[in-house]
């Protein structure tokens, strides 16, 4: 894939947390970035953000759960540029509470935004992709909540899941069809970003991020990683890698801990739901930004192994280091046997 600086880059969920801090990222390095988001006012607010620090940016008030808007914004974005390269998926909504205390019409609204949505994205860019016969990546960001769903978030766990078998399938067509698009999984941990301010709340407190929190630019990074390295899916903190880990080995023992525990880390009893604002149905009022206020880690041991040459080169040489000292050990043990017979 190209540079960073030599691509077109369209993000979902641009105008706040990690689709914002994404968009800042890629015009830093050179990409030409178009934004996608509801609220019209923080759109504007990161669009004039980025042009501001000399980057090249449009912004484009979008839901993505309509397809005929998402096409629009496709066509316009190749009209202006003459392509696209990467295609990324941020744009997310969430309710929290209990599965029986959510109306139906807003789980449905949460698989709307955040499964349709992510379709119709992939959709338009694999349209613009192919017709343009260049390789192209599409990223969608889902969540470590993707491949373990945790009490209070149904509908946004339901969501994710979505996204994990929808982006499997679309990249094993892709290559069955022999198309030169990548489809890549980003799954966060919880990110310091607004979208907890945002959520709409079923309960009786405000939502709040499951600890540990890191930062959203390490989600940039893992995002702009991908649009340009061959990578399957990318956890974004060791908390999202242990939690799927965890899953794959002791699923009984983790439902102990979610019942234990799931609950009062996800809620803020010091404030009044009913006071704060959500982004459900519209996109919220205000200037918008990246961080959410929780002081979200700005490194993770797992990402530093995973997305840089050193830390790869780390793991490639703890872990012939540790095969060298296995193997010696066995063929010291087996001396010592062969000693004891003789």
């Amino acid at each position: 894939m190209k540079p960073i600086g030599e691509q077109v880059i369209v993000i979902t969920g641009g105008s706040s947390g990690i689709g914002r801090a994404t968009a800042g990222e890629a015009a830093r390095q050179g990409a030409r970035v178009a934004i996608v988001a509801r609220g019209q006012e923080a759109l504007a607010a990161t669009e004039n953000e980025i042009r501001s620090a000399g980057g090249d940016i449009l912004a484009f008030p979008c839901d993505v759960s309509d397809a005929t808007q998402v096409d629009e914004v496709a066509d316009r974005v190749v009209a202006a540029w003459g392509g696209i390269d990467t295609w990324v998926n941020a744009a997310a909504v969430s309710v929290y509470g209990e599965f029986m205390e959510i109306p139906e019409a807003e789980f449905r609204r949460v698989i709307e935004i955040d499964v349709l949505g992510v379709a119709n994205g992939m959709r338009a860019a694999i349209g613009r992709m192919r017709s343009a016969a260049a390789a192209g990546t599409i990223v969608n960001v889902s969540s470590g909540l993707g491949d373990r769903a945790v009490p209070l978030q149904s509908a946004y766990c339901a969501a994710k899941h979505a996204v994990n078998g929808l982006s499997e399938a679309v990249r094993t067509e892709l290559e069955h069809d022999g198309l030169p698009i990548r489809v890549s999984v980003i799954k966060p941990a919880s990110i310091d970003t607004p979208f907890f301010h945002h959520a709409k709340s079923r309960m009786d407190a405000a939502p709040k991020p499951m600890p540990p929190v890191y930062d959203p630019s390490l989600v940039a990074a893992a995002i702009l990683y991908a649009a340009i390295h061959p990578v399957r899916e990318l956890p974004v903190g060791g908390a999202s890698a242990a939690l799927s880990a965890f899953e794959k080995v002791s699923p009984r023992l983790l439902d102990l801990q979610l019942k234990l525990l799931g609950y009062q880390t996800q809620r803020d009893d010091t404030i009044d739901p009913s006071a704060r604002p959500d982004n459900l149905w519209a996109g919220t009022v205000g200037p918008g930004s990246v961080e959410g206020g929780y002081g979200g880690r700005s490194f993770s041991l797992h990402s530093w192994l995973r997305l840089t040459p050193t830390g790869r080169g780390a793991v490639i040489a703890g872990t012939a280091l540790a095969g060298w000292v296995v193997s010696r050990r066995i063929a010291a043990a087996a001396r010592q046997r062969d000693d004891a017979s003789a």
